[in-house]
């Protein structure tokens, strides 16, 4: 599943090559080049896989924009520690301006930190804060593994889910919730993107085999926020159309039905949410 992650740098690399990019991500054709798709990815069937390919593409351009802003507003409020889980092929480590004393944990399996490991060495990389890599799969014991890379829960994390739930069923997202839950102490922050209401129905159902729409398994609550307050965080729930037109991207075409809650969350651990550890 983690080759996706080299779709998605390939993704942010045409955003980069854009006048008006809404983020510079340098190292993200090295990553899709490593991975066989750059220049060009591989052709798609119909017009209606195309289109499919294009909303995908645009979606992550806005999450991307979305969450980097989050981090930076958490770490200009103070917060000093970084988790990526599922971090794939991102590269915020070095493209951001990180505050000092900024540590970034990037948590994935060993497949795709040794194939980024080996592209980041090509590239001659260098982080612009403490980058700390944790190879383990999320469907175990990653909370110890993280603690024992140096994580500390006693002060404030932010915590970063980008285009991970989408692919857990739901009992695992729960479990993953209830486990940052317990390692974020109060004035944490956390940034989620879910797939929204309908999206397995409209993109997963005829996907190819394979491909990344295929294996969408998870959607958002219908309340994402009650859901996030029950895990003890004070969550705002934003939709892509929403964030698309702040950042001067509107999506052009009419809304199919009434706005329902969006998929892109951002979260603060409030000073009573020791309370609901446990």
């Amino acid at each position: 599943m983690w080759a996706t992650a080299v779709g998605v740098a390939r993704v942010r690399a045409l955003e980069t090559q854009r006048e008006d990019a809404l983020f510079r991500d340098p190292l993200a054709q090295a990553f899709a080049a490593a991975g066989g798709l750059w220049p060009s990815s591989p052709p798609l069937s119909d017009e209606a896989a195309r289109r499919r390919r294009l909303a995908v593409s645009f979606s992550i351009v806005i999450r991307t924009k979305f969450l980097d802003d989050l981090l930076l507003q958490a770490c200009a409020s103070g917060v000093r520690q970084v988790v990526l889980l599922g971090a794939g092929m991102d590269s915020r480590a070095f493209r951001m301006d990180w505050l000092e004393g900024t540590r970034l944990f990037e948590v994935d399996t060993a497949a795709p930190l040794d194939f980024k490991a080996s592209v980041l060495r090509q590239e001659r990389a260098v982080a612009r804060c403490e980058r700390i890599t944790v190879a383990v799969d999320l469907r175990e014991d990653w909370p110890g593994a993280l603690a024992a890379a140096g994580h500390d829960p006693v002060v404030p994390t932010v915590w970063i889910a980008e285009g991970l739930l989408i692919y857990l069923p739901e009992d695992a997202v729960e479990l993953l919730l209830a486990r940052i839950s317990a390692q974020s102490a109060a004035g944490s922050r956390m940034g989620l993107t879910l797939g929204s209401r309908g999206v397995i129905e409209r993109f997963g159902v005829d996907a190819a085999p394979g491909s990344a729409s295929s294996m969408w398994v998870s959607e958002m609550p219908d309340d994402p926020v009650g859901w996030l307050a029950g895990h003890g965080w004070d969550a705002d729930s934003h939709t892509l159309r929403e964030r698309a037109a702040a950042y001067g991207r509107p999506i052009s075409t009419p809304a199919r039905d009434e706005e329902r809650p969006g998929g892109l969350i951002s979260a603060v651990r409030p000073s009573h949410g020791s309370r609901f550890l446990g």
